[in-house]
């Protein structure tokens, strides 16, 4: 099994692609080791190497989060290993057969009735745009609500804590939102 890296505008997330699916569809984040090891045996076996803080499961990638100590150098091997040892293992990527939170995305939106067309392209318009751009940096970006001309997302993988998030969010996605959606005003970030 050859696993590929790619760096990512965050120098603490690195984007492990191991040549296979890895979630069939949606994502799934881990912040914590806790909650990786009751929902997934892969996220699980990489907060075992020291050093790992998040995780992030995309549809071919997974993405690695660090403390500033150690650097990738000394921790990458583990990471390659890890992920190696899950794929060779055969187990399950999630422990309950669940292929992505999306669905606890989708029900935490907020919005009002009035405001559902608006709600409706700014989704379209984050899946087709946004979206698959974010994904190539090890990422993703869901809608989580829309209020007085205000869009909240929330920023997931590397794009969670990375140093250039606020000028994607502020600069790229705000104003791509603006242009096509005369409502929209702001864009903000919300966990």
């Amino acid at each position: 099994m050859f696993i590929q890296t790619e760096a990512t505008p965050n120098p603490a997330t690195l984007k492990f692609l191991p040549g296979k699916e890895v979630m069939r569809s949606g994502t799934a984040d881990f912040r914590d080791a806790d909650s990786a090891r009751e929902t997934s045996p892969l996220a699980g076996r990489l907060f075992d190497v020291p050093g790992v803080t998040g995780v992030f499961l995309g549809y071919d990638f997974v993405t690695v989060t660090k403390e500033d100590e150690p650097d990738w150098q000394h921790l990458k091997p583990a990471v390659l290993g890890a992920i190696m040892e899950h794929f060779m293992s055969g187990m399950p990527v999630m422990a309950d057969g669940t292929e992505n939170d999306t669905a606890a995305d989708e029900g935490s939106e907020f919005f009002e009735d009035e405001d559902k067309e608006i709600v409706l392209t700014i989704k379209e318009l984050l899946d087709t745009r946004v979206r698959p751009a974010v994904a190539q940096d090890g990422g993703d970006i869901t809608f989580r609500g829309y209020r007085d001309g205000t869009v909240f997302l929330n920023m997931k993988g590397a794009c969670a804590g990375c140093p250039s998030s606020t000028a994607t969010l502020k600069h790229g996605i705000q104003n791509l939102l603006r242009h096509f959606v005369p409502e929209v005003q702001q864009v903000e970030q919300i966990v």
